[in-house]
């Protein structure tokens, strides 16, 4: 089984300026609750047990977060409000599982994902982007379920506009698995609308092998002069690695963007 997860949180999140100016984007609140505790959620309920969050010396914020003890204790000692001790048993939980490793030059996610290389023991791990919340079903799970049904990695997918398709890593479908999930023949980051194989898009859910580490120790900076995991994600196909795409069934929102943050807080307010 997948035990393990990883979450690349070191990026400045210049999409939301000014907010992160001063601000973690994965602490914004969405609907009262901080962005990043949805996806622990995911993780918990996905039976994962030992979280990585890759930060930057910037982001030390999020680090705080979870061990602010002294903070929670004094204001328990003083006002013993059943909601704050219940906030503080929930942040002790998470705390017990997550590790921190530091990204300090952003370098890409591949790079971020090379950062956690000695703490990852098994086979496959689970990695998932914040930016990314998908809500009402829980995607990792469906995931884990997946690979385990296929002994592969799995990558989410989603079909985009096809405006639209230089925003994400965009998949070519080799063959149908079934309804849902098919096998990938190759992968490519952020292409143009010309050269895009398809508009089945690569959103922020992966399950990766432990062997992705070599490929990205050898990695060259792609686009933007950063290592993408995408582009060692490709090269482990082209040794014949097997990915799946799996067509999730949750409903996806994009906080990466203030338009997609304030969408995000108006659909989770209707669940």
């Amino acid at each position: 089984m997948i035990k393990q997860a990883i979450i690349p949180l070191a990026g400045l999140g210049t999409r939301l300026l000014p907010l992160t100016s001063v601000f973690a984007k994965e602490l914004l609140p969405i609907n009262g609750k901080p962005g990043i505790e949805y996806i622990l959620d995911e993780c918990i309920s996905a039976g994962i047990k030992e979280v990585i969050f890759i930060i930057s010396q910037k982001k030390l914020m999020i680090k705080k977060y979870f061990y602010n003890d002294k903070f929670y204790k004094d204001i328990i000692k003083k006002k013993k409000d059943p909601r704050i001790i219940q906030e503080y048993k929930k942040i002790l939980k998470y705390k017990k599982m997550i590790k921190f490793v530091f990204q300090d030059k952003p370098l890409g996610t591949g790079d971020a994902v090379l950062k956690t290389k000695k703490y990852i023991k098994d086979k496959y791990f689970l990695m998932l982007l914040p930016d990314d919340l998908i809500v009402k079903n829980n995607c990792s799970k469906s995931m884990i379920a997946v690979h385990k049904k296929y002994n592969s990695s799995v990558m989410a997918s989603m079909k985009v506009n096809k405006k639209e398709v230089s925003r994400w890593g965009i998949y070519s479908v080799k063959n149908k698995v079934n309804k849902n999930n098919f096998t990938i023949k190759n992968v490519v980051e952020k292409p143009s609308i010309k050269l895009a194989p398809s508009n089945n898009a690569v959103i922020g859910r992966y399950i990766l092998p432990k062997t992705i580490f070599k490929k990205l120790s050898k990695l060259k900076p792609g686009k933007g002069g950063e290592i993408h995991i995408t582009d060692a994600i490709q090269s482990l196909i082209s040794d014949n690695y097997k990915f799946i795409g799996h067509n999730f069934s949750g409903k996806y929102l994009d906080c990466g963007t203030m338009k997609g943050y304030i969408n995000s807080t108006l659909e989770i307010s209707k669940i």
